[in-house]
């Protein structure tokens, strides 16, 4: 089948959706599927106003049209709701062409961290965007919930993965730093919480991996943090078995594909308890959810490293494509 997705969140960009969405289009590929991603890469952008390092486009219209035209494919996909995903929503509505959608991040909590933009209205616009949908995929039963209560319909899961052979445990000591080792790993920005975690007076080492616009201003903050910049593939995966804890400060994520590369790597989870841990780690004996993180950080340093490891090995790559793939409408 030929899949066009796309996506306003794309390569070069470092992110849990684009992670997810090359490595999916990777399975799909792998499984004899012709998949083509529209990026904002193939057009002229201008920085994200708060975010300059998230690039949107301009102008798509026409020229989106024109090549989804040209690519023929035989299902669309609609990742994001941006420039590139309007103008796709559009495309379709036009043409009479199903479509599906998917809800990786809570936006409007995202927007209302930023600005004084009620969560009714923005809700009301995302809702109003994936209305026309086949299909709204989502990552997790607390997702699907929250947006069935706020009037969303079609909605189908699309779980997540782990390259489990690039995330494992290894031996530790790479890092000369004191012991214990907390770690956060994902964007430096507004709405992953960092300061929670930042604040909390801990032993040890807390480690920040990552960049993001938050980054400057909370390492002038808090310098007693190892700030260890953006890490990627092996590097990143060796700096997330260093770690003796792996803390997620987060409230507003959809899943976390950082959770399940912690545990892979056999480190315990410390949340909140709230969509995204409770759905990826509750129950699971893995990790700890407590509105106290402190006291979640330190139950979690109590578990041992081999029942993350084996919690993280049900999570496969193959089944959320095969999932993604079932949740397509192809054109009649």
């Amino acid at each position: 089948m030929n899949i066009l997705i796309v996506s306003d969140a794309w390569l070069p960009q470092v992110n849990g959706v684009v992670r997810t969405i090359s490595t999916v289009r990777a399975e799909l590929e792998a499984m004899g599927h012709r998949v083509e991603v529209i990026g904002p890469d193939r057009f002229r952008t201008v920085p994200m106003p708060t975010y300059p390092e998230i690039r949107l486009a301009l102008g798509a219209g026409r020229r989106l049209w024109s090549m989804i035209d040209a690519l023929r494919p035989d299902c669309i996909h609609i990742a994001t709701e941006g420039p590139l995903g309007f103008a796709a929503r559009r495309y379709c509505l036009k043409r009479g062409k199903p479509f599906t959608t998917a809800y990786h991040t809570r936006f409007p909590e995202y927007v209302r961290d930023r600005a004084p933009v009620p969560l009714a209205l923005s809700y009301a616009v995302v809702r109003r965007f994936h209305k026309p949908s086949s299909a709204v995929m989502v990552a997790t039963p607390s997702i699907e919930n929250d947006l069935a209560a706020r009037g969303f319909s079609n909605i189908r899961r699309w779980t997540r993965g782990v390259d489990t052979e690039l995330f494992r445990p290894r031996a530790k000591g790479f890092l000369n730093v004191p012991r214990p080792i907390s770690l956060y790993v994902g964007r430096v920005a507004v709405e992953k919480n960092l300061e929670d975690f930042l604040r909390l007076d801990l032993p040890g080492t807390k480690m920040v991996v990552g960049d993001g616009p938050a980054r400057a201003e909370l390492q002038q903050k808090y310098p007693h943090v190892v700030w260890a910049g953006a890490k990627h593939g092996e590097e990143l995966a060796r700096h997330y078995a260093e770690a003796d804890v792996f803390v997620f400060p987060s409230r507003t994520d959809t899943f976390g594909l950082v959770l399940l590369e912690a545990l892979a790597s056999g480190v315990p989870v410390a949340a909140y308890p709230v969509p995204g841990p409770l759905d990826v780690v509750d129950g699971s004996g893995a990790g700890c959810l407590d509105e106290d993180l402190k006291r979640a950080i330190e139950t979690a340093l109590t578990i041992p490293a081999q029942r993350c490891r084996d919690y993280a090995l049900s999570y496969s790559w193959r089944r959320s494509a095969e999932q993604f793939l079932s949740n397509l409408k192809p054109f009649g």
